[in-house]
């Protein structure tokens, strides 16, 4: 199964920039989509779905925001709209998926940037979506997220650690999140099969033109899977150069 992890910014937006020609290079079997910020109805799926996707949206009531959605050529047995818990889904945040035995959760993790309130908030999802994540491994152990996470893990996975030591996104809380995260029985697929590869990073802010050109990103996306099935990993990948959006896609490559 080849699946990549994208926030596209705005769907309607990444289509414009070419983001179904690029899906006609055959990119992966499992697209996931984060920050959609579209319904169904708002966008050219039909031309999608022509490619030989079927296609899930889970979008967010407010409309213009967040979203997300998977596009996928495997037919999943089940698929599963939201979490379950009510502010998480009324932004449009998870999406569930099952192939066989494994089950993929796309998830668009808040961001903090805007202030205290949604820094409050996005401390207390993780907290929720960890917890959901522990009870759905009881029945369906074997799992694949993948999503927007909004955290930087490592000093590696942003140009400037120490500048950015009180930014959200990097913050020692959020940092710890991810430590108990990955060590409650996940593996950073990325860091599996590229230890110690630096300057790798999947979003770089708008602010200025000249960031992404000189490549002062952070890489605050990825593929995690449960133990269980690391070593079925064959590749994964970041694809700097693919520009629809001020993230770029991720890649996963695993033999189920």
């Amino acid at each position: 199964m080849r699946i990549i992890s994208y926030n596209v910014n705005g769907l309607r937006a990444a289509i414009k920039k070419g983001f179904t020609e690029w899906l006609k290079t055959n990119p992966a079997d499992v697209i996931c989509l984060q920050e959609t910020k579209a319904h169904k109805n708002d966008v050219d799926y039909a031309s999608i779905e022509a490619l030989g996707f079927e296609t899930y949206w889970f979008s967010a009531e407010k409309k213009g925001y967040s979203g997300v959605a998977v596009f996928t050529k495997i037919k999943p047995d089940h698929v599963q709209f939201g979490n379950g818990i009510m502010q998480s889904d009324a932004e449009g945040r998870v999406i569930r998926a099952d192939f066989g035995e494994v089950t993929l959760i796309n998830a668009y993790f808040p961001s903090g940037t805007s202030g205290d309130i949604r820094q409050t908030y996005k401390y207390q999802w993780l907290d929720e979506f960890h917890d959901y994540l522990d009870a759905l491994r009881k029945t369906r152990p074997q799992l694949i997220v993948t999503g927007d996470y909004n955290i930087a893990h490592k000093e590696i996975d942003i140009h400037d650690p120490k500048g950015n030591k009180n930014s959200s996104g990097f913050l020692p809380e959020e940092r710890a999140w991810m430590d108990k995260f990955l060590n409650d029985g996940f593996t950073d697929t990325f860091r599996h099969v590229n230890p110690d590869a630096a300057h790798r990073y999947s979003w770089w802010s708008q602010r200025f033109p000249s960031v992404r050109l000189n490549n002062k990103g952070w890489r605050i996306d990825y593929i995690t899977v449960t133990d269980n099935i690391a070593s079925k990993i064959t590749g994964a990948e970041i694809y700097p150069d693919v520009k629809h959006s001020d993230h770029c896609p991720i890649y996963l490559d695993i033999k189920l």
